[in-house]
């Protein structure tokens, strides 16, 4: 064989050899890739469902078979996303203590703030439905409770006033249908369509429904998020209250007439456009229209 065409004939060879087999390192990789997943398989095998949850201080049957079926779903699921759950709880430091503070004022079980965990993943987040907040309220339910919902502005974003709404409209759900578990499962496909399945089937408890998929892992979702949101480190997650979100410190400055240039009106006020917005996130324009009804925006700065 020519020189030339020997050298190419080995080079060719070489080249498929290193198609075909892995470098020693990549097959290192690859082998302690597949030791992780195999020993996180096996640590999510091993955790088992908790002997107790609970609502609102309603106790979750986890001796009816079905029960305990759909809570081990919850359970593992949950559990296949840590860092879903990471988010949770870095995200509750921000928004927990003023859910904590409104609930306790209302008379509220402190349960409820689980409930906007469940719908919003403590996310400004829009659904399909056009359901917003971190309460997830549509626009008539949104409305109905006192939320003001134009193109300018949106109170379902404004965390105080869509905190108080939802805490209104699960105390009707409550009075409708008896249970705090039957108002959240409520909140979620309706009072009146949870009431008429209620008259339909002759049960009041919301174990012994049989409802839509959606709502009938409503209530378990929420007490696995409470549950590994509270017994994290059980699980091996750890988030030091240092690494958590914050809300920063604000002040409150009162506008009872409207704003055209918002930019201008936060360097006015020893601020900017940005960290007004940020706090602010029910103001969805560059400006504020004058409030309805005489009534007056409370707009947070930092302080």
């Amino acid at each position: 064989m020519h020189p030339v065409h020997k050298r190419i004939a080995i080079g060719f060879a070489a080249t498929c050899l290193a198609v075909v087999l892995p470098s020693c390192g990549d097959t290192a990789q690859g082998r302690a890739d597949e030791t992780k997943r195999s020993a996180d398989t096996l640590a999510i095998s091993t955790w088992k469902l908790p002997k107790e949850l609970s609502f609102c201080g309603e106790r979750v049957p986890l001796d009816i078979p079905e029960v305990r079926e759909r809570a081990e779903r919850e359970f593992y699921i949950n559990l296949q996303t840590p860092g879903q759950i990471i988010l949770y709880i870095k995200r509750s430091g921000r928004y927990f203590p003023t859910y904590e503070k409104v609930l306790k004022e209302a008379g509220a079980p402190d349960d409820l703030k689980y409930l906007s965990v469940a719908e919003s993943a403590l996310f400004m987040a829009r659904s399909p439905k056009d359901a917003v907040g971190l309460w997830q309220f549509i626009p008539s339910t949104g409305r109905a409770y006192g939320l003001t919902i134009t193109d300018e502005i949106d109170e379902r974003r404004n965390v105080i006033k869509s905190t108080r709404a939802a805490i209104a409209y699960l105390r009707a759900g409550r009075e409708a249908n008896g249970s705090w578990s039957n108002a959240a499962a409520g909140y979620n496909m309706g009072h009146e369509n949870l009431s008429g399945n209620v008259k339909f089937q002759q049960k009041d408890d919301y174990y012994d429904l049989f409802l839509n998929e959606e709502t009938s892992r409503y209530i378990l979702r929420i007490a696995m998020v409470k549950h590994l949101m509270e017994h994290a480190h059980q699980y091996g997650i750890i988030v030091p209250e240092s690494e958590r979100y914050t809300a920063p410190p604000t002040r409150t400055i009162r506008e009872n007439g409207a704003v055209s240039n918002l930019a201008q009106w936060a360097m006015a006020n020893g601020t900017t456009y940005k960290d007004v917005k940020l706090l602010n996130p029910w103001i969805l324009g560059r400006g504020i229209p004058a409030p309805p009804n005489g009534r007056v925006w409370e707009v947070e700065i930092p302080r």
